[in-house]
């Protein structure tokens, strides 16, 4: 065994044992003040007045960055795991809801930008690069998947075929309703809103309103909060 291995197996078992002793601890007990204090330890960064509630796992800390005025609820997941060059970014003032689950698997950087919030239930995934911008809105139960599955050979399992990713971005002020789907190689343009539902597989420009599956663009926001139609 290497070096690099060793001091990488130390640090993974420094991370359990804090999680594991630190992890549960109520809130009513001082469990945030303690886990903001003692998880700057393992994590690559970690910053002042950031809100982790008990009961949240985190894999791989070494790549994970947390900034000022952070708040992560109960039941949320974020798994750096899968490659030294991960990177998971929340941003300060970012709001994680419970039971997110945000995942990499190899050489993925997933970004979260300022004071965004992120609703109950919501799946993140890699392995593509996903940047999701500042204030934007994202809704219970949607799903950001940065990956899709190659199947074009009938005769072969399709989990054996691999899959491609292309990575998303989601810019600044956007809201997506409740269930929302988005799928890889996608960008969502500035202050634009995707309807309870709908499935993005198609970029969307900015200030536009989109709704259904797949998602279409109805109308564009203009001056004033005015609407202005889309003629197809």
């Amino acid at each position: 065994m290497n070096q690099q291995q060793s001091f990488s197996k130390f640090k993974r078992l420094q991370e359990v044992l804090i999680f594991s002793l630190l992890g549960e601890i109520p809130t009513i007990a001082f469990g945030p003040k303690l886990r903001n204090l003692i998880y700057r330890l393992v994590f690559a960064q970690i910053g002042h007045s950031v809100y982790i509630q008990n009961g949240v796992e985190f894999i791989n800390a070494a790549c994970i960055e947390i900034n000022n005025g952070v708040h992560i609820f109960k039941g949320v997941r974020i798994d750096a795991r899968g490659h030294k060059n991960n990177r998971i970014c929340l941003e300060k003032g970012v709001a994680i809801e419970r039971n997110v689950d945000i995942g990499c698997l190899e050489n993925t950087c997933i970004h979260i930008a300022q004071d965004t919030f992120i609703g109950p239930g919501v799946c993140i995934a890699g392995p593509g690069n996903i940047k999701i911008g500042r204030r934007c809105l994202i809704a219970a139960h949607s799903g950001i998947f940065a990956n899709s599955h190659t199947f074009a050979n009938p005769s072969q399992y399709i989990a054996d075929q691999g899959v491609t990713c292309q990575g998303i971005v989601i810019e600044d002020d956007c809201w997506l309703g409740h269930g929302v789907t988005v799928l890889d190689g996608i960008t969502i343009g500035k202050g634009s809103v995707i309807g309870a539902g709908a499935v993005v597989n198609k970029d969307i420009p900015p200030f536009s309103i989109a709704v259904g599956v797949p998602a279409k663009v109805i109308r564009k926001r203009v001056g004033n909060q005015q609407l202005e139609e889309v003629t197809s």
